[in-house]
């Protein structure tokens, strides 16, 4: 799969490559060529599994239940670690 193929992927799709060339290069059966292709593949698809869960988050509102039972949303906000 080449950068240009993982630009297409859905998330869950990308995960599940994400996880098996880890998989892959923990195995340590793969040669070092493939190896560094694999290494650079694996980044780009961590990469746009990133952005597309930071692009969901974005979308994201909490909703909240005052005491007078009124509902609203909020942006959703990442706790401070």
């Amino acid at each position: 799969m080449n950068l240009e193929e993982i630009k297409d992927l859905n998330f869950e799709d990308a995960l599940t490559r994400l996880e098996n060339i880890v998989r892959e290069l923990e195995s340590g059966r793969i040669k070092l060529d493939d190896a560094v292709t694999a290494y650079e593949q694996a980044v780009a698809l961590k990469n746009l599994c990133e952005s597309k869960l930071k692009a969901a988050q974005l979308k994201i509102e909490k909703i909240t239940v005052a005491p007078d039972g009124s509902v609203a949303a909020e942006p959703f906000e990442t706790p401070e670690a």
